[in-house]
């Protein structure tokens, strides 16, 4: 079963439809119990990144998210659920992340760029590139650490982390449920990684 963690900032219901047409059982989850007990889960997101952070501490879903990580289980961020799986963010820097992977995401500051970046982009993923739909303001500028990852590019201006794997956390700063039959390839091949 795949969990999709409610907590008030995401696209549900287009990330549902997205798993049924891919035949995938899914329900929202807001327990911890739930959190851990998933074999997949996602964290989606769409928003401001302080109200997004402030609503998982809130409803206690943060420690639940840091929990399961820690303990090796699949967890997938999508968009701003990516961005909260880092450190921080410029967009609210009082507000910390899940600290799960280094990083902060910055704003594109290029005064010659139309912010938010909305539309679809060229994504460098290895044999799992593709053109995927974009709608955001702040980007991880890449995947700092040593930790082993398969990481995805894109450009807007500038390079910047499309999406990545490392262990049991993967991410997509693009909607892989609204990027047509690529996103939705991606989607399933992510939610089969381990």
């Amino acid at each position: 079963m795949i969990g999709i963690v409610d907590y008030g900032c995401g696209n549900l219901r287009s990330l549902e439809n997205a798993l049924e047409f891919l035949g995938l059982e899914s329900r929202r989850v807001s327990a911890r119990e739930d959190v851990l007990a998933m074999d997949r889960l996602i964290l989606p997101g769409v928003g401001n990144f302080g109200h997004a952070g402030a609503e998982l501490a809130r409803r206690g879903l943060g420690a639940s998210l840091r929990e399961r990580a820690g303990l090796g289980r699949p967890l997938l961020g999508i968009c701003l659920g990516m961005q909260l799986l880092f450190e921080g963010s410029e967009e609210a820097p009082e507000t910390e992340g899940l600290g799960l992977l280094p990083g902060r995401s910055e704003l594109f500051a290029d005064p010659a760029l139309k912010v938010p970046h909305m539309g679809w982009s060229a994504v460098e993923f290895g044999e799992l590139s593709g053109a995927a739909y974009f709608v955001h303001s702040y980007f991880l500028p890449g995947l700092s650490g040593d930790r082993p990852a398969q990481v995805a590019t894109a450009r807007y201006g500038r390079p910047f982390l499309a999406g990545f794997r490392s262990g049991s956390l993967a991410g997509f700063q693009f909607h892989p449920e609204k990027s047509g039959a690529y996103g939705l390839n991606l989607l399933k091949e992510a939610l089969a990684w381990s």
